[in-house]
């Protein structure tokens, strides 16, 4: 009878496991690629950032990688197809590819930046996890974890097509989690906070631009509203992501979990 794992077998269970990383190549998803391929997964991830995508083919040799915008169905379509190919099944997908979308007030924002930001952070994710779930049927089970945001569990002024957006992933997450759980699916969403990386520092730019503040004060004005008075990392996110998947996270589905230090507001 095989035991179950402990608190020391974090990452008991990674080994040999066929996941998809989608935005892979650089930030959160860049770090979850490489936790997981130093627990022995076997990786496939897109991005559509052509630099970071042969930076990453040089880094893992090993790994199969796609140009792929998620937003787009035929590209989409292409990445499974690819990835079914690479690994021969599929034990998870990392529903990673976000933006940061506009900062402005809700009478500034572009429409069509309004849709751009809807269906890059949460329509991406529908079409992903449309091709990945029979993969997943298929391979008599699996996980699915969906990048959400602080953002999906506080309003956020000045930032609402993110915001919006990202409480979109929390529903998708806990409806997911219930239509698949019968099938032996694990379906969570991560919920980052402020993290470190040149994303951030786009956003904190932004938003002491509107307020004529400068980003040091801009940047201590969002600390000060997270219960650590830190930032966190790609890393940090990426060990939440390997303990989702690992045999100890065999019981977790349904949660929105906080990585975040604690954000109070936003």
């Amino acid at each position: 009878m095989t035991e179950p794992a402990t608190s020391s077998d974090l990452g008991a269970g990674l080994a040999g496991q066929r996941v998809v990383v989608t935005a892979g190549a650089g930030g959160i998803g860049l770090a979850i690629a490489r936790r997981l391929a130093r627990h022995g997964a076997r990786i496939f991830i897109c991005d559509v950032a052509d630099e970071a995508l042969a930076a990453f083919s040089r880094a893992f040799p090993g790994a199969g990688w796609i140009k792929a915008d998620v937003s787009v169905e035929a590209d989409v379509d292409r990445l499974f197809d690819a990835a079914a190919a690479e690994l021969g099944g599929l034990d998870a997908l990392i529903n990673n590819a976000g933006i940061a979308g506009p900062t402005g007030g809700v009478d500034e924002i572009d429409p069509a930046e309004w849709r751009r930001t809807i269906d890059i952070c949460l329509t991406g994710q529908f079409l992903c996890a449309r091709r990945a779930v029979p993969m997943l049927k298929a391979a008599g089970g699996g996980s699915v974890v969906n990048m959400s945001s602080a953002a999906g569990r506080h309003g956020y002024a000045f930032r609402t097509p993110y915001s919006a957006a990202k409480f979109g992933v929390i529903g998708f997450t806990q409806s997911l989690a219930k239509e698949l759980g019968p099938s032996n699916i694990r379906v969570n969403a991560i919920l980052p906070g402020i993290v470190e990386g040149p994303r951030m520092e786009g956003v904190i730019r932004a938003r002491a631009g509107q307020l004529g503040i400068s980003y040091d004060e801009m940047e201590e004005e969002y600390l000060s509203r997270v219960s650590l008075r830190r930032m966190v990392s790609p890393d940090d996110v990426a060990a939440m992501t390997a303990f989702l998947l690992s045999d100890a996270g065999r019981n977790i589905s349904g949660q929105s979990l906080g990585v975040d230090g604690n954000v109070e507001a936003l």
